[in-house]
């Protein structure tokens, strides 16, 4: 008996030893996260497939699954993660901080709750409220997370905020200007702007620095002219069912496609014509279902498009009555493997990962733009899937018959003055001579 216990004891303890070995860190895959402290890490270990986070805040090792294999993912996951730590050590009462100070034996210049990264994660906390009212569209907050783990935090993170004075901000601004249009650093500089209000709101800040002035350059997508647009329509259904030139590893290596995608599909013709005709955007392409398609018959024909919202737009697009005919080709391709229940995607429905699905459309659309050598506009500026939106206004523009800026930008989901600004930009006074040389027919008086 004593030695069957003895062997059990000691198999139990090896078997401990492997367990806890499993989740021990793989030293070659500890990595830091770039712009923060050593303390925060991610890392491998052998009892899973993804990567782990770990980081030393408030006296105590945090860990958690980061649930990718992505190294920048998890890098991402990883600021989130300390960021939302350093927020909650905030809100502890101080005797408690002081003690966790003293039990972590380190000098501290800066403390967690003033800290540019945990005065970020305040405001993002914020935001994320905005976002559950409605008051802030999801895709702006992923923008902005997006904008702050790129090149924002692994500046700042670390800082406290008064140290973001107006010569950091200016040697960020030309930092940013060597890679990113103007549009793009002044939006990277609103982030900036939103984290130090908050550092004022709680009184970490007396007042806003003084932010550079950046002069934005709006380039507009070209639209593409009515010849141009039948070009591409007319080679998008040439190409159709067509095997891409490039070779299957290649397509896969440079291009992220499938081998189930090497040919052209039918939706890239039925996607320009339905841009054109229906004025929406390229992000619609991937989540527009049937259940969002009503057709209306009455005086006029059209489709009624009740999207997910878009931008704090949530009323519906009408279209013009072409888009009716390409709805009904498209429904009677796919009812063939009945693919248009009311769940089902319009564009490539087979696809379940629908930013994938957004891809092939964009990508098989560059290969029709290459083919018409239609990618660059007349000022050199590059065409994409939202060139076909910026095509649709500009039409309506100048072909529609006495319609208003206001009922064309609430139908567009977007205002007028972006209208003014984008999509009028390329309109001229030569297009439009008829009305520009048209007369009021004057009126009799009455006898």
């Amino acid at each position: 008996m004593h030695t069957f216990s003895t062997a059990q004891a000691a198999n139990d303890t090896l078997m401990h030893s492997k367990q806890r070995e499993r989740t021990v860190p793989i030293p070659a895959t500890i990595t830091p996260v770039p712009g923060y402290p050593r303390k925060l890490s991610v890392f491998k270990i052998a009892a899973s497939k993804f990567w782990q986070v770990r980081c030393w805040v408030a006296g105590r090792t945090h860990r958690r699954s980061t649930q990718t294999q992505s190294l920048r993912m998890a890098q991402s996951y990883a600021r989130t993660f300390y960021e939302q730590l350093l927020a909650q050590s905030a809100s502890l009462p101080p005797s408690v901080t002081n003690k966790l100070e003293d039990v972590q034996h380190t000098p501290r210049t800066v403390k967690p709750q003033h800290t540019f990264a945990a005065l970020a994660a305040q405001m993002m906390a914020n935001e994320q409220a905005r976002v559950d009212r409605g008051e802030f569209s999801a895709g702006s907050f992923k923008v902005l997370r997006n904008r702050l783990d790129a090149h924002i935090l692994p500046r700042w993170g670390t800082m406290p905020a008064s140290a973001v004075d107006h010569a950091q901000l200016l040697s960020f601004t030309q930092y940013l200007s060597k890679s990113f249009s103007t549009i793009t650093v002044s939006q990277y500089l609103v982030a900036v702007r939103k984290v130090l209000t908050m550092a004022v709101a709680v009184d970490t800040l007396h007042k806003l620095p003084e932010f550079p002035k950046i002069k934005v350059q709006t380039n507009s997508r070209g639209a593409f002219t009515p010849t141009e647009y039948w070009r591409i329509m007319r080679t998008a259904r040439q190409l159709q069912n067509t095997r891409h030139p490039d070779s299957d590893t290649a397509l896969r290596k440079n291009f992220r496609l499938r081998a189930a995608e090497n040919t052209m599909p039918p939706d890239v013709a039925w996607c320009i014509g339905f841009m054109v005709n229906s004025f929406i955007r390229p992000s619609d392409l991937k989540t527009l279902k049937h259940r969002h398609v009503e057709v209306v018959r009455n005086d006029n024909t059209y489709l009624r498009l009740n999207l997910p919202k878009t931008k704090s737009h949530t009323k519906p697009i009408v279209t013009l009555q072409p888009a009716v005919r390409i709805y009904q080709q498209m429904c009677k391709h796919y009812s063939a493997t009945d693919l248009t229940k009311p769940d089902d995607y319009l564009f490539l429905p087979h696809l379940q990962d629908r930013h994938y699905a957004h891809w092939v459309l964009a990508f098989y659309f560059n290969w029709v733009l290459a083919k018409t050598g239609l990618k660059l506009g007349a000022h050199g500026q590059e065409r994409s899937l939202y060139s076909l939106r910026h095509s649709s206004i500009t039409f309506r523009l100048l072909y529609g018959q006495g319609i208003d800026l206001l009922t064309l930008a609430r139908n567009a989901r977007t205002s007028v003055d972006m209208i003014n600004q984008h999509y009028a930009s390329t309109v001229t006074g030569e297009q439009n001579i008829g009305m520009l040389q048209s007369r009021r027919s004057r009126q009799l008086p009455a006898s």
